[in-house]
């Protein structure tokens, strides 16, 4: 025990040192100060964070590319689907290895989705979608997926399953575990960076250490960097200030627009400014009175000042998108206007809710998460609007981790929440068909809770179509329903902010995993 101690105490001494030290002072070493995930369990969190590792120390049969992003072959090299959609073959790629030297074969890959449905944890989520009847090894390199009835997205969420090395993993089961609770902190992957578990604090401590073997290879000619020291750094302006200083050479990709101009000024700062499809939502838990109320929901809507938002904090970055799917892509519903900031007419709803008997005079509680300063923002200004109003609103700081795990339930799914729901994948399907099918609630992805047989019946249509304009049109049905029932409240489609040291060269952004693969970077001279 007083090993271990003294082992936890040193590696305390180097995250302190590491962010004294200037970044480019480290000889081809890059302090990353974006987030971790709660775990290093590639099958576990499913959120931005946990691209970081998913996209460096694993592999996938699928990757998506670029912006806008494009699927790719990666552990596979080709694909075969049959004529009714419900049975699909991987050729896998000979002598991809695993950190550990071993092969990765169809084995492993059976046995990562067997994984990952068996953990039940938010990544299943779109392959229990799937409808997945088996999957087999054909051979030592073909993998066979047969699913139960054709699932147009199947390609489209390949790249969500991350190949886990069996033989690693195995020995550190426990029960029913599927070694979750080792795999959380360590290691089993064949990326072009491998974790280094000895220097790794939950949530805030990891170095990545360059993959020579890398089946893959990296994206340029000039020297891979080696060591990748991540060191999130939680208040925004202490992560901007460590920036400006050098201490840390990249941020993460929710900066500030108001931290825009400061950083502009550093000259040794570049800004990375892409176009993603990441929406901004605050959610509202539908069956909570009075957010069982249509009326009040409508009131909600129209009682956020979303040009006041967008235009004016945060000055322009970023695109009204008053829809739950993002407005660059296929299936959004063109022409739809939403809700527009109004109180008269807000009043006027909540004035419908009440006499119908919903409970409108009591507090409503608004979760925000602690280090990203736009939901404090936003939630400063809406709380400030539907005061006018007469509604009292409580803004209530929170976690991610604490937010996903309350949304399992509805008695413990806040009355409202606000986050992102970004590109896990390039799907329709990702944002509307995850978000309001009541078959998936459950998830921080449905956290909700709304029901509408019409949506869910429009919503499995869209899924067992392999038409796009067809499935196109089902969720332009499903969007305009689900708007005009004020499930929730859309406000944007993002451009990504993030801030970089100069000397970080070859940055490519991808809106799936917001430009987390470390293989494209390399450090100038």
């Amino acid at each position: 025990m007083r090993a271990r101690l003294l082992i936890l105490v040193a590696v305390c001494v180097v995250v302190v040192v590491s962010g004294a030290v200037p970044a480019a002072a480290q000889d081809n070493v890059m302090v990353w100060g974006d987030s971790l995930p709660s775990n290093l369990d590639p099958h576990d969190p499913y959120d931005v964070p946990s691209a970081l590792i998913q996209l460096n120390v694993y592999d996938n049969l699928y990757r998506y590319q670029g912006n806008p992003p494009q699927l790719q072959p990666w552990l596979a090299e080709s694909h075969t689907a049959s004529r009714d959609g419900r049975t699909w073959e991987f050729k896998l790629r000979k002598g991809v290895k695993f950190h550990d030297g071993s092969e990765l074969t169809a084995e492993d890959v059976v046995w990562s989705i067997q994984r990952i449905l068996g953990l039940g944890k938010a990544a299943a989520g779109p392959l229990k979608a799937a409808k997945i009847e088996n999957v087999s090894a054909v051979d030592k390199h073909t993998v066979r997926f047969v699913l139960e009835k054709p699932y147009a997205p199947f390609l489209s969420i390949i790249p969500v399953a991350t190949i886990a090395n069996r033989r690693v993993v195995e020995p550190h089961v426990k029960g029913n575990d599927w070694g979750n609770a080792w795999l959380a902190s360590n290691g089993a992957g064949s990326g072009a960076y491998i974790l280094d578990p000895a220097s790794y604090i939950p949530t805030k401590a990891l170095d990545l250490k360059r993959h020579a073997g890398h089946f893959m290879g990296w994206s340029h000619n000039a020297k891979p960097i080696d060591l990748i020291r991540v060191r999130p750094v939680a208040e925004t302006t202490t992560r901007v200030l460590a920036l400006m200083k050098g201490e840390i050479d990249a941020g993460d990709s929710y900066l500030p627009t108001d931290q825009v101009e400061r950083l502009s000024k550093v000259k040794d700062v570049v800004i990375h400014r892409n176009e993603s499809m990441r929406i901004f939502i605050i959610r509202m838990n539908n069956t909570r009175p009075p957010f069982d109320n249509v009326d009040f929901r409508r009131c909600m809507s129209h009682a956020f000042n979303y040009d006041a938002f967008i235009g004016v904090i945060l000055k322009n970055f970023a695109e009204r998108n008053p829809a739950p799917i993002p407005k660059n892509l296929w299936g959004y519903p063109e022409g739809i206007k939403g809700y527009e900031f109004n109180l008269a007419k807000a009043r006027a709803e909540c004035d419908k809710a009440k006499a119908k008997g919903a409970p409108v005079d009591r507090e409503i509680q608004l979760h925000i998460q602690t280090g990203l300063d736009q939901t404090m923002q936003a939630a400063q200004l809406f709380q400030s609007d539907v005061k006018k109003i007469g509604l009292n609103m409580k803004v209530v700081p929170n976690t991610w981790p604490n937010l996903t795990a309350s949304t399992a339930k509805p008695d413990t799914t806040p009355d409202m929440w606000i986050h992102w729901v970004s590109a896990y994948f390039i799907d329709p399907e990702n944002w509307i068909g995850t978000m309001y099918d009541s078959g998936l609630h459950g998830t921080w992805k449905a956290s909700s809770w709304y029901k509408n047989p019409n949506v869910d019946e429009l919503l499995r249509s869209a899924r067992t179509n392999p038409n796009r304009e067809e499935r196109a049109k089902l969720y332009q049905q499903a969007a305009r329903l689900v708007v005009d029932d004020a499930a929730d409240i859309w406000v944007y489609n993002t451009v990504e902010l993030r801030g970089m040291r100069a000397r970080v060269m070859g940055f490519k952004f991808s809106p799936v995993g917001s430009g987390s693969e470390l293989r494209h970077m390399f450090l100038a001279n």
